[in-house]
């Protein structure tokens, strides 16, 4: 079968490799679209970061690279392992993809997300989205209603990354927030948001970033950091300030933003990966009593998302801005993300070529 295969730095390569056997315990899943992350981006440019290197094997799987991308799957069950109940061969299902150290809690009490070692199927090894077949332990396989569109599905694990910064924001019934960054985590950050019902304000500075929020019917305000003062709009909607900021940009003006909008005692999720330092005003954050939260991908989270979907709160298909297949994957896809990141949101792969 086919794969997008990850090298090393600027090296990913579609190769033929073997398919791989469904082990017991395991689910075999033809692949029918996979999404291109801005975790792909960053190993593609920066890498190795999660992917592993030959001085660097993956703790958990051995691994050592080419390994297979992609982790924003969808797909159809083919084959199930001994032991296998909770899914058959024909439902549609997506992968939270997960790589744990043995012996982690995946349990409901369990916070697997924040195991040492943990990583990602597509990523750190075990296989992953961006080929044709896969094979994933059937505790990380969620059937999802044959209506809801496979493609729509595969953007159900970036979606629960959102899910999952609103889930620790805490919020109480009709909260406002405000989100700084309208690219692809900040605006399905601020769809969750809104559709469980808070007032979201979304500031950007791109205006074609803008427009996508608009388009998708995100938020409720959008504004331009550039041209307005964020803060004083946020006071004429909220004298106090918000309730809970989502920082999505990973630059200190954005972080600055989020903490000096909150209300006295909000909240501040950082949902972007920071590559670098950041610095916080100690001060301010006492004064304000605020609480400082991070969020790192989702625990626990993706049967709630899927159901979000599935009962029409949110709508996927608005924020796919591109279908190709494996051939084009850095052409079209990578360097797409990359030099056009204002007009893409989410470029989703066909491994098979299917549904193009």
């Amino acid at each position: 079968m086919r794969a997008a295969r990850f090298y090393d730095r600027g090296d990913i390569r579609v190769e033929e490799i073997e398919e791989p056997v469904v082990k017991a315990g395991q689910v075999g899943i033809d692949v029918a679209w996979c999404g291109i992350c801005g975790t792909d981006l960053h190993e593609f440019l920066d890498g190795p970061i999660f992917c592993p290197s030959a001085e660097h094997p993956n703790p958990v799987t051995g691994e050592v690279p080419p390994v297979t991308l992609g982790h924003e799957m969808s797909g159809v069950v083919t084959s199930v392992g001994e032991g296998v109940t909770s899914v058959k061969v024909g439902d549609h299902i997506v992968v939270e993809p997960y790589i744990v150290p043995e012996g982690t809690d995946t349990s409901d009490e369990g916070h697997y997300n924040l195991s040492e070692g943990s990583n990602f199927i597509g990523l750190g090894g075990n296989g992953g989205g961006l080929a044709e077949k896969i094979a994933v332990d059937e505790r990380w396989v969620h059937k999802i209603p044959e209506e809801l569109p496979l493609d729509q599905a595969a953007l159900i694990e970036p979606l629960s990354v959102g899910y999952h910064a609103v889930e620790r924001a805490a919020l109480k019934t009709g909260s406002t927030v405000l989100v700084v960054g309208a690219g692809p985590i900040g605006l399905l950050t601020a769809a969750v948001a809104k559709a469980q019902g808070h007032t979201v304000i979304i500031s950007e500075p791109s205006s074609l970033r803008r427009q996508k929020a608009q388009e998708a019917d995100v938020a409720h305000y959008f504004f331009n950091p550039i041209e307005d003062d964020v803060v004083a709009k946020v006071r004429e909607i909220n004298p106090a300030g918000v309730d809970a900021a989502f920082e999505c940009t990973s630059v200190q003006p954005g972080f600055n933003a989020c903490l000096d909008a909150i209300r006295m005692g909000g909240t501040i999720v950082v949902v972007a990966i920071w590559g670098k330092p950041a610095s916080v005003d100690m001060a301010q954050l006492v004064i304000k009593e605020a609480n400082l939260l991070g969020t790192i991908a989702y625990n626990n989270t993706h049967p709630k998302t899927i159901d979000l979907v599935a009962t029409g709160k949110i709508k996927l298909e608005q924020f796919i801005t591109g279908k190709i297949g494996l051939d084009d994957l850095i052409d079209k896809g990578f360097d797409t993300l990359i030099h056009h990141n204002e007009t893409a949101v989410k470029i989703l792969v066909s491994p098979t070529g299917k549904g193009l």
